[in-house]
C-alpha cells in the first residue's frame, strides 16, 4: 500500500503555564530566569507536613480559557493525586484533576494564517474546529537539566499553575497540528491567560499519533512524542513519525503503544518507554483539598469576556471595509489589532490605514526585529499621515519619506515634517494645465480612456507626475483625467 492509502490521526496535549503572581498551592512567586531554587517553600518542595492551598485566580483563568474555547464547566470540580516517582516531583505524586476537571468539550478554531506559510494556499479543511476533550488544572513540576554524567533540578517552576488542554484525536495532518498550536496560542494571549512562550517553557506540547489503512474504522496504535520545543518541531516530528509508522505497517511489524523522544538535530524519533495507562497512576481524590463549586466563578469570568480573533476579523471587515486577509493579519496579534484601531479612529480611509500598517509599518518592524509594542511611532500619527495623502496634501511617495522621517523623530507631527521637506500641495491650476498637456501629447491613450479603458488613464497620470516633478496627487490626477475625457 502507498502512503496515500493510510490515514493519520493526531491528538495534542498542550500544557500552558498560567499568568499568575503566585504558584498553584502555595504563595511562592511565579517568575522566569531567577537564580535556581530560590522561589521555593515546604509546599512546592513536597516536604512532610506541608499543606496545599488552592489558587483561586488560577481556577478563574482556567474557567475563562474554557469559556473562550466553548467548554462547559461542571458544577462541582475536584483535585486528585496522580501517583508516580520522579526526581522533579519529590512528594511522589502530582496534584492534578482526573474525573471532574474544570472544563469539558469545546474546540479550537483553526485560523488560515495559523497554518505554515507553504500550506496556506491549499488548506484541506478551511474553517475547521478541532474538538477538545477537556481542560484541567494541575501543578507544574521542577525543571530537570540532563548533563553528560549528572542531572540538575531547579524547583523554581515546581508548583506553577499548569493548564492542560487535551484535544480529541481530531487532527488529520502535521499542518493542522501546526495551525492548532498557533491558533490556540493566539486565543490564550487574547485572553491574557498566558504569554505561551514555548522557548521559556510556558507552553509545552505532547503529541499522540497513529496510522491506519483507509476504510478501517478502528484507530491505530497510539504513539506519544515528547521533547517538542517549538511548533515547527511538532510539524517535523509528525511528518517523520507518520512515515515511520506507515513503513512499519508495510513491513508487517506490530506497533506497540509507547512514548518516543524527538531529536530535532537528527530529525528522527527514538523509543523512551512503553506507555502507561491512566490506571497505572492510581488516581484518587486529594484528601487535603475540598471539591469546589464553580457557579460563582463562571458568572464572574463571563462578565468581561474578551473579543476573540475570529470575531475581531469579522468586525474589522464590516466596520472598516477591509479584506478578510487584511483583517486576519491585523487581528493575528491583540496588540497589533489595538494599534490598528487606534490608527484608524476618525480617519477618512481605514482601508488605506490597514495598507500602511501591513505594508509599511510591519515591514519596518520585521526588518528591525521589533514587536508592535516597541513601535516608535504612535498609531494616531499613522492615521494623520494617511489623511494627508487622502486630502491631496502630499503624494503617496512623499508620505513614504515622511514616514521614514517619523521613524527617526517620532515626536514630530507628520504635517510639520511634510512642510519642512517642502511637500506643499501643488497649485491646482498648474496641475490642470499639466493634465491638458498630457492628454494633448498622448492622443492614443486618451482615446482608449474615452472608449472605456480606465487602465489607460494610469499612463497619462504618470506623464502628469513627471511634469509636476512628483508634486501632484496621483489619485486626484487620475480622477480629473477620467472626468475630462468622459464628460
Amino acid at each position: 500500500m502507498a502512503k496515500e492509502d493510510y490515514i493519520a490521526t493526531i491528538g495534542l496535549e498542550v500544557h500552558v503555564q498560567l499568568k499568575t503572581q503566585s504558584k498553584m498551592f502555595c504563595g511562592c512567586p511565579v517568575k522566569f530566569a531567577e537564580p535556581p531554587n530560590t522561589l521555593t517553600c515546604p509546599t512546592c518542595l513536597g516536604l512532610p507536613g506541608a499543606l496545599p492551598v488552592l489558587n483561586g485566580g488560577a481556577i478563574e483563568r482556567t474557567i475563562l480559557a474554557g469559556q473562550l474555547l466553548g467548554c462547559e464547566t461542571p458544577e462541582v470540580v475536584k483535585w486528585d493525586r496522580k501517583n508516580y516517582f520522579y526526581p522533579d516531583m519529590p512528594k511522589n505524586y502530582q496534584i492534578s484533576q482526573f474525573d471532574l476537571p474544570l472544563c469539558l468539550g469545546g474546540g479550537v478554531p483553526l485560523y488560515d494564517l495559523a497554518y505554515p506559510k507553504d500550506a496556506q494556499k491549499d488548506i484541506a479543511n478551511p474553517g475547521k474546529v478541532v474538538k477538545l476533550t477537556r481542560i484541567h488544572l494541575e501543578e507544574d513540576v521542577a525543571k530537570s537539566t540532563h548533563h553528560s554524567t549528572f542531572t540538575t533540578i531547579d524547583f523554581n517552576r515546581a508548583g506553577t499553575p499548569l493548564m492542560e488542554i487535551v484535544s480529541e484525536p481530531d487532527i488529520d495532518s502535521p499542518e493542522e497540528a501546526f495551525a492548532y498550536l498557533n491558533s490556540l496560542r493566539q486565543i490564550l494571549i487574547y485572553g491574557d491567560l498566558s504569554d505561551a512562550d514555548m522557548e521559556k517553557g510556558q507552553m509545552r506540547c505532547d503529541v499522540n499519533v497513529s496510522v491506519r489503512p483507509k476504510g478501517q474504522e478502528e484507530l491505530g496504535v497510539k504513539i506519544e512524542l515528547k521533547n517538542l520545543n517549538s511548533v515547527s518541531a511538532v510539524r517535523r516530528s509528525l511528518h517523520y513519525e507518520i512515515a515511520r509508522q506507515i513503513e512499519a505497517c508495510e513491513n508487517g511489524e506490530t506497533l506497540i503503544q509507547s512514548t518516543r523522544r524527538w531529536d530535532d538535530d537528527l530529525g528522527e524519533t527514538s523509543e523512551m518507554r512503553t506507555k502507561e495507562a491512566a490506571h497505572d497512576y492510581r488516581y484518587f481524590p486529594d484528601p487535603d483539598l475540598l471539591p469546589v463549586r464553580t457557579a460563582v466563578m463562571v458568572a464572574k469570568v463571563q462578565i468581561n469576556l474578551p473579543e476573540l480573533p475570529h470575531t475581531k476579523v469579522a468586525r474589522f471587515e464590516s466596520d472598516y471595509d477591509i479584506t478578510h486577509y487584511d483583517a486576519s493579519v491585523l487581528a493575528s496579534e491583540r496588540a497589533l489589532a489595538d494599534f490598528y484601531e487606534a490608527a484608524a479612529k476618525g480617519v477618512k480611509s481605514p482601508k488605506k490605514v490597514a495598507n500602511w500598517v501591513i505594508n509599511n509599518l510591519l515591514a519596518f518592524l520585521n526588518e528591525q526585529s521589533l514587536t508592535i509594542d516597541e513601535c516608535p511611532v504612535a498609531p494616531e500619527k499613522i492615521g494623520v499621515l494617511v489623511d494627508l495623502v487622502e486630502a491631496g496634501t502630499i503624494s503617496n511617495n512623499q508620505a513614504k519619506e515622511v514616514f521614514a522621517a517619523l521613524l527617526e523623530t517620532p515626536d514630530e507631527e507628520p504635517a510639520a515634517i511634510a512642510k519642512a521637506k517642502g511637500f506643499e500641495p501643488a497649485d491646482a491650476g498648474e496641475i490642470d494645465s499639466f493634465i491638458d498637456q498630457a492628454i494633448e501629447a498622448n492622443s492614443g491613450p486618451a482615446q482608449e480612456v474615452r472608449d472605456g479603458n480606465d487602465k489607460a488613464a494610469n499612463f497619462l497620470t504618470g506623464q502628469v507626475m513627471k511634469l509636476s516633478r512628483g508634486k501632484a496627487n496621483p489619485k486626484v490626477v487620475t480622477e480629473t483625467i477620467l472626468q475630462k475625457l468622459r464628460s
